[in-house]
């Protein structure tokens, strides 16, 4: 069984709900963001039982989705990787946030299970600088006395597509280290100064589970899908947090969301005990001017569902859902901002 399988079978859901099926009346389509793909599927399959109408949702990556809203050949593109208020203009879209979730580092190490392996900042950046190469390194070694840690050289697995995740990972490794921001850089696509690409979330995972030895980055559904070891990480207050929803809320109690720029915030390395440091929201894109209102009514029917019910679900996958006053926020972004041929606001 393939590993999208693995993960849908999980989700009780299968890849007729989700593929390029045949649509009928009312059936919208999407694409995008792995990030975020667990719960976009689990609410899709409770919308399409309620409601029947069809949520198809290509998880491709965010760098996809983007080409692909772009060129209108989907109703909603997806993305972790937030737009800027003139990108958003200059390609006439809006774009808001559906759930928070967070990045973990995921490794394959022998004898160390899931969150045991202690890494600051530094040591992380250093493993993906391709500086540090054995994991019995003397750094990490120190910061994590009584581990019996091997003799084992380190694989470092990254994002081979364009990634929100990928954004999301580097921004907070810019954000930590003046190193990687000169050198490397962030951006759903960087050239990685070492390792080997696997294509989504769903890829990265896989490659993990089956190299001895590696270290990678996935969005923490993901990591827990498939019983996946994860590391502890030293946060900008000084403290080890493990990645859980309620460190990713910690992470996202300084939010300012701003419909006038896209609502786009960057999670990462806030401050706070118990703030997990990569955290981020996840994001659709949608045009402002729309020439099938009908279609587009649908969209956004699907998504005011999932505010109003999806919260557990949510929850449920270890995403953490927006709070009423960001979704009420939102709402009023969509009648403000998303119109129909004749400029009429869509929704009402």
């Amino acid at each position: 069984m393939s590993k999208l399988n693995r993960i849908l079978s999980g989700l009780g859901l299968s890849l007729s709900l989700l593929g390029a099926t045949v649509a009928h009346a009312g059936n919208i389509t999407g694409a995008g963001a792995t990030f975020p793909y667990p719960v976009y599927a689990k609410w899709a399959e409770a919308y399409k039982n309620e409601t029947g109408v069809g949520m198809n949702y290509q998880s491709i990556g965010s760098g996809g989705g983007i080409k692909q809203i772009k060129a209108k050949t989907v109703d909603f593109g997806a993305s972790d990787a937030p737009m800027n208020a003139n990108e958003l203009g200059m390609l006439g879209l809006t774009q808001f946030p559906t759930v928070i979730g967070g990045v973990v580092p995921v490794i394959n190490v022998e004898g160390v299970s899931a969150g045991q392996l202690k890494l600051t900042s530094d040591t992380l950046v250093d493993i993906f600088m391709g500086k540090i190469t054995k994991w019995n390194d003397s750094k990490i070694a120190a910061e994590n006395k009584g581990l019996n840690l091997p003799d084992q050289a380190i694989t470092v697995v990254h994002r081979a597509d364009g990634s929100g995740t990928t954004h999301i990972f580097t921004s907070y490794l810019a954000a930590v280290s003046t190193t990687w921001m000169r050198e490397v850089g962030a951006g759903k696509a960087v050239k990685w100064p070492a390792g080997t690409g696997g294509k989504g979330n769903e890829g990265v995972a896989s490659y993990v589970q089956r190299i001895k030895g590696s270290i990678g980055y996935v969005e923490y559904a993901y990591a827990l899908q498939n019983k996946m070891s994860y590391a502890q990480l030293k946060n900008r207050d000084g403290h080890f947090v493990s990645p859980t929803a309620d460190s990713f809320k910690a992470a996202a109690g300084n939010a300012k969301w701003k419909a006038s720029e896209g609502f786009a915030e960057i999670l990462v390395d806030q401050p706070g005990a118990d703030s997990w440091p990569i955290a981020g929201a996840t994001f659709i894109l949608v045009y402002k001017n729309q020439d099938n209102a009908a279609t587009a009514a649908e969209v956004l029917k699907f998504f005011d569902w999932a505010y109003s019910h999806g919260d557990q679900m949510a929850s449920d996958l270890h995403y953490v859902p927006l709070p009423g006053n960001v979704t009420a926020m939102i709402r009023k972004a969509w009648k403000d901002q998303i119109k129909d041929s004749h400029g009429k606001a869509i929704w009402k």
